[in-house]
């Protein structure tokens, strides 16, 4: 079970009871069409793998839910690498999801781990990047900045998901260890997987070439129906006893700003970076307004579950934010770019369509439905580490999880900010003091409900 603040190793027994489960696997295809600028790295791991020397890379993830169970075993796609060390704060929580991993690598060798490379705790990230060359950061966003500096500080290649940072302080920290990062030759790779996507790199490509002419604004959406829950009630069953108040904000981490940065960070943060990388700019200030219309009850902690923002882009034009969890509603997810020709709406479920200034659809990409962009930022990961080129996704994941932060920022408070005023606000969201036992910022209220921002009062900066 979790031991205060400390990490502690896997006992061999859970080790030993992983080994009685099926090694039958089921691999998926690796990418056979990959897009212009990735399709390089998919079809030349294989020949490259020992470019730069014979070693196997000894692979570690820290935080293996959902995203990091698969995207460990997206990373172990590539040849002449290995899982090698796993940490997570939750031992029930490895318990559960280690059998799974180890099902789907060890048949074709990459699963070499022990009870020895194996951690739980708040600190279980320091193990984890010690025992490995490469570490995928897979953990709730807040604690991003502090891992991947210790991953930075100890020489370690990264791939770390979305967001990056949860509030301006977060921010500053990554931005610092990237460009520690270039220093060292180290090689970032952050999952805003559009980036990594055929049908956003010829979306790209055409508005380069003038396709909708010059862009003057921008829509974007990430709108759907809400996400899980973890009650505490479940967690204290789980643990036999009531669970601190520290144990229960990580167990339900998205319902916490400091953990997870609401959901304007969590997800809307894919169309967000969208917007800057086609626009080819920060937003320079933004103006919102947001709330909890629906989101009331046990174990909705103190986020938002509606965002709506303008930002204003450094040309003088505008681009529209909006997200939001409304259950029983209808999802929208995607982007739209407005140029002075025509404009073009995107999305991964629907392919591109350019429309002219008439509103008459000129021209389609359709979805390249045999490639897996999350396939593809670990092999070009890979790739880069074994022909020792240069990438580091950092700069960008930083300054679009920071537009995500700005605009929340902008919503909490119900104030006009710049951007400026955002990347130095002093407000920080991390606790004071990161242990089991430890308080997190924002305690329950004798009714069990917290404190939420409330438009007008709230300050943010």
């Amino acid at each position: 079970m979790m031991r205060g603040g400390l990490c502690f190793q896997v006992s061999p027994d859970l080790i030993t009871l992983m080994k009685t489960l099926s090694e039958k696997n089921t691999r998926r295809e690796f990418i056979k069409t990959a897009s212009k600028a990735t399709a390089a790295a998919a079809v030349s791991i294989a020949t490259h793998a020992h470019a730069a020397g014979s070693d196997r890379i000894k692979v570690g993830i820290v935080g293996t839910g959902g995203r990091g169970s698969g995207a460990i075993v997206q990373n172990m796609l590539n040849e002449g690498c290995e899982l090698h060390a796993v940490g997570e704060a939750f031992d029930d929580r490895l318990a559960r999801s280690l059998p799974n991993i180890r099902k789907q690598l060890e048949s074709k060798g990459k699963f070499n781990l022990n009870a020895d490379r194996t951690f739980v705790g708040l600190d279980a990230y320091k193990h984890v990047i010690d025992a490995s060359d490469m570490v995928i950061l897979t953990t709730p966003p807040g604690f991003r900045p502090m891992m991947f500096e210790y991953a930075v500080e100890q020489g370690k290649h990264v791939f770390m998901e979305k967001p990056v940072c949860t509030d301006a302080a977060g921010y500053r920290r990554v931005l610092a260890a990237a460009r520690k990062a270039d220093e060292k030759g180290l090689k970032v790779v952050v999952g805003l997987q559009r980036r990594y996507e055929d049908l956003y790199l010829q979306s790209y490509d055409a508005i380069q070439a003038g396709e909708i002419g010059e862009v003057i604004g921008a829509q974007c959406y990430w709108n759907g129906r809400g996400v899980w829950q973890r009650p505490r009630k479940k967690l204290a069953e789980t643990l036999g006893r009531e669970p601190t108040e520290m144990e229960y904000q990580i167990y339900n981490w998205y319902y916490f700003t400091w953990a997870g940065g609401d959901n304007i960070c969590e997800q809307h943060v894919h169309n967000l970076d969208v917007c800057n990388w086609f626009t080819g700019g920060l937003p320079v200030e933004g103006y919102g307004s947001g709330g909890r219309a629906v989101r009331t009850g046990e174990d909705t902690g103190e986020i938002f579950d509606h965002h709506c923002i303008e930002f204003k882009m450094a040309n003088g034009g505008y681009y529209h934010s909006d997200s939001r969890h409304f259950p029983n509603s209808d999802n929208k997810v995607g982007e739209v770019i407005i140029g002075s020709k025509g404009r073009l709406e995107i999305s991964s479920n629907r392919g591109a369509i350019f429309y002219d200034h008439k509103g008459k659809a000129v021209r389609r990409i359709q979805r390249n439905r045999q490639q897996i962009s999350k396939e593809v930022e670990h092999a070009v990961l890979h790739q880069h580490v074994r022909e020792d080129k240069p990438i580091n996704n950092a700069y960008y994941g930083a300054t679009s999880s920071m537009t995500a932060v700005f605009g929340r920022m902008c919503t909490y408070s119900g104030k006009r900010i710049t951007w400026d005023d955002a990347v130095n606000s002093k407000v920080s969201l991390f606790p004071e003091r990161l242990a089991w036992d430890a308080n997190p910022r924002n305690m329950p209220l004798p009714d069990g409900s917290y404190r939420h921002a409330v438009p007008g009062r709230t300050e943010v900066l």
